[in-house]
């Protein structure tokens, strides 16, 4: 029977996606988009940034020629953001946003969520964090009070498995099997 179980696998993963000022009437639109492709939302907040926290924000992005403009639009009115997770949070949610420039999206990914909400190169709707490590960090920065635990993985997540929700679930068959209830939902 043992040989029959699958490996245990832990699939949730984080990132950040952020509606961009110039579309934030189009939230429930997207956000529908969103649940429909098996993201949930953990967090979700309203903000507005000001000049200064989006030049943090975008910080590797500093010295870039588009730089002034992208912190003046992302400052020019509020956001919506929030934490998505689900299995290949930021690989899926990158594919689901297409190219950043908007007008490329049309063309090369036409179903796109740049494609049917952004404008332009710099104004595209939605913003995406590229990788774990920038999710984590991007979502610290937005949602300064969220904790953000590494997920355990491999051996540690056979370890949390075997240690906390096995004896768990023992437990509760084992007294289901001994009550024998007639109608058991």
């Amino acid at each position: 029977m043992e040989a029959l179980m699958p490996e245990p696998q832990i699939y949730v993963e984080r990132t950040l996606a952020i509606i961009k000022p110039d579309v934030i009437d189009k939230e429930e639109e997207i956000e529908d988009v969103i649940l429909r492709s098996g993201f949930r939302i953990l967090q979700k907040r309203k903000l507005q940034l000001s000049p200064e926290q989006c030049s943090n924000f975008y910080a590797e992005q500093f010295g870039k020629m588009f730089f002034p403009n992208l912190t003046a639009y992302m400052s020019s009115g509020p956001i919506v953001a929030m934490v998505l997770a689900r299995n290949c949070a930021v690989s899926y949610w990158k594919e689901m946003l297409g190219p950043s420039n908007s007008l490329r999206a049309r063309i090369t990914h036409p179903h796109s969520l740049r494609a049917l909400y952004g404008t332009d190169e710099l104004r595209n709707g939605l913003h995406g964090s590229v990788s774990t490590s920038s999710a984590e960090k991007e979502i610290r920065f937005i949602f300064p009070e969220a904790i953000l635990e590494p997920l355990p993985t491999g051996q540690r997540a056979r370890d949390y498995l075997n240690l906390y929700v096995k004896p768990t679930l023992l437990a509760g068959l084992t007294a289901l099997c001994k009550e024998k209830p007639a109608e058991p939902m």
